[in-house]
């Protein structure tokens, strides 16, 4: 039996939607984030060194990042389904996608995340001008830039075609809703973007993102 453990609105929901779309049997173990940090429970660290999630169990196997995750899963239960074919340019981009995620975008939408929090937390009165100084000045500079410039390149991407690996619906979307979610929580994207809102529209009807969520106990991504 495959074991979720699922971190509340975490990346981890990806997987139980993954597992969703593959019609696959499996179970979800939850942990709650501490209130305070947000962070995951210690318990998380019995299961994988890193105390991270996601983390699945399958037999003996413990495996830990979204993106290996997805792969074993789609290769090893997945039945030729939600992956294009070996050889084919579809493939490339799959391949590229499932890597791009977090890669390249989750960096940025996590320093933007950080830099937020850092202008908002409480702090002795005489440091919070310099610290709030320098997440403005960091956000300003580089991350908002840097963002803007990757949400405008997945616009386009999805110009091209419905889907991040062509025409048809892959993992590689599944991959892809995470960072495109958090860029709508807390980077800004909205209908200036039609063609990533869109994506969202699309992936959010899809009748087995709604089971995830309803297994899963509901999905907000932390803003």
């Amino acid at each position: 039996m495959i074991i979720v453990h699922h971190l509340t609105n975490s990346r981890s929901q990806r997987v139980v939607w993954l597992l969703e779309e593959l019609g696959l049997p499996y179970e979800i173990r939850h942990y709650d984030r501490d209130p305070n940090t947000l962070r995951a429970p210690p318990s998380l660290r019995e299961v994988h060194p890193l105390g991270k999630s996601p983390v699945i169990t399958d037999g003996t196997l413990t495996l830990a990042e979204s993106g290996a995750i997805i792969e074993y899963l789609v290769d090893n239960h997945g039945g030729a389904r939600l992956a294009p074919p070996l050889g084919t340019p579809e493939r490339v981009r799959y391949v590229y996608w499932l890597h791009y995620a977090e890669g390249s975008a989750m960096p940025l939408l996590l320093a933007k995340l950080i830099f937020d929090r850092i202008e908002r937390v409480k702090m002795p009165f005489f440091v919070r001008p310099i610290a709030q100084l320098i997440a403005r000045r960091g956000k300003s500079s580089f991350v908002e830039p840097q963002i803007a410039q990757h949400l405008d390149y997945l616009e386009a991407e999805l110009a091209r075609s419905p889907w991040f690996a062509g025409t048809e619906f892959s993992a590689a979307d599944i991959q892809m809703s995470y960072p495109i979610e958090a860029a709508a929580a807390r980077a800004g994207l909205d209908a200036g973007r039609p063609n990533l809102v869109a994506f969202l529209d699309r992936i959010h009807a899809r009748p087995a993102y709604r089971r995830a969520l309803e297994r899963s106990g509901g999905h907000t991504v932390v803003s």
